[in-house]
């Protein structure tokens, strides 16, 4: 039987939403192992002076559990 575990994060970009949902996913493949999907949640944006500084993405990552055989 698989498990498949699901965990929310935060990506940011100066560049754009994807560049944000891709950097999220990056970051968490850096301590999670069969990363299988991932899902935008909601996207926001960091104003400045009027001009959009930050991109961020709220994105939900699945990822299949290891188990012992």
């Amino acid at each position: 039987m698989t498990v498949v575990k699901v965990v929310e994060l935060i990506g940011s970009s100066p560049k754009g939403w994807e560049d944000a949902t891709g950097n999220a996913v990056k970051e968490a493949a850096k301590t999670v192992r069969n990363i299988k999907g991932v899902a935008v949640k909601r996207c926001t944006a960091k104003v400045k002076e009027n001009k959009i500084v930050e991109y961020r993405a709220v994105v939900k990552i699945a990822f299949v559990v290891d188990r012992e055989p």
